[in-house]
């Protein structure tokens, strides 16, 4: 056996984080870059992000610590929030505005009036085909993938929930700023896309800021600069690291405590029934101890016993 491997293995990590740290990501780095440069920073291995923002994207970017990185499928599913700006009469290959433009059309005709009107049919559930340019797989490549070799592929349609979708800044075709709020999978890139041929010009995204995802809001979230630094001191600054723990960061799922016993007989898998409780439209259910740690995310069947989804060890 490799000497080198069995000492890495071996070596504890730096921090020992149960938490979701709520980073305010810039415009620039993948998600990918941002969880390697905290992975870094902290000197942990059990790091993941709980929802992908594009590169030329800016805002809540949820980042998982530890035992934590249970949580990234439930933060996946939750809703999002964002602002963005659109500029009508240009296309480019990515929808935004780091692309190559492939089309050009005079909007100057495009009024605010005629954008409010177009953006009735985009509310409510909707079909919508993801962009090429996406971390989108297709046996097991993105589809960014194919799109830079220059590979056609064909992407299906995919159902979306807009949630609320409004105008609220009108500064020419230019330059038309809304705010959406809209169901998991939904890519504001392929709405403007869709709006501007909606409205014969076609159009492109040139500012996107997350400004919500799932429980956590700008409010919640710090630059990623300050984070990293606060995690690279000597002796990592800890109030200066915006942690979320996980129980919390669930807030939006049912919550029942449990005692000692039957939270150890939740991670040894032994099996559980709900005796009581009311009926609730989400069947998952959060279970935490007496301290307020999570012990569980479970799944209540109809015969009331668990499913446990994520069992969480202290």
């Amino acid at each position: 056996m490799n000497r080198a491997a069995t000492t890495n293995r071996a070596r504890p990590d730096r921090l020992a984080l149960d938490a979701v740290l709520v980073i305010d990501k810039p415009v620039g780095p993948t998600s990918f870059d941002v969880v390697r440069r905290v992975r870094r920073a902290a000197g942990m291995r059990r790091i993941g992000h709980g929802g992908t923002l594009d590169p030329a994207a800016s805002g809540v970017l949820p980042i998982c610590l530890g035992e934590a990185t249970k949580l990234a499928q439930f933060l996946l599913d939750a809703d999002k929030e964002y602002e963005f700006t659109v500029c009508f009469g240009v296309e480019t290959d990515t929808d935004d505005a780091a692309g190559t433009v492939t089309a050009r059309r005079d909007a100057g005709a495009v009024e605010e009036a005629a954008v409010r009107r177009a953006l009735e049919s985009f509310r409510g559930a909707i079909s919508q085909v993801p962009p090429i340019y996406s971390a989108l797989k297709r046996a097991g490549r993105p589809l960014y993938d194919y799109a830079r070799a220059g590979e056609v592929v064909e992407v299906a349609p995919r159902a979306v929930v807009i949630h609320a979708l409004e105008l609220t800044s009108f500064a020419g075709p230019g330059a038309v700023a809304m705010t959406m709020r809209c169901s998991k999978g939904t890519y504001v890139r392929a709405l403007a896309r869709d709006l501007g041929r909606a409205l014969g010009v076609g159009a492109h995204v040139t500012v996107l800021r997350r400004t919500r995802s799932g429980p956590f809001a700008l409010a919640d979230a710090r630059p990623l600069d300050g984070v990293l630094a606060a995690l690279s001191a000597p002796i990592p600054d800890m109030a200066a690291l915006p942690l979320v723990e996980p129980a919390a960061a669930l807030r939006h799922l049912g919550q029942r405590v449990v005692d000692e016993a039957l939270a150890r007989d939740v991670r040894l898998g032994r099996r559980i029934t709900l005796e009581t409780g009311a009926e609730s439209a989400d069947p998952r259910l959060c279970l935490v101890d007496g301290r307020g740690k999570l012990v569980a995310v479970a799944q209540v069947r109809k015969d009331r016993t668990l499913e446990m989804l994520r069992v969480f060890h202290p």
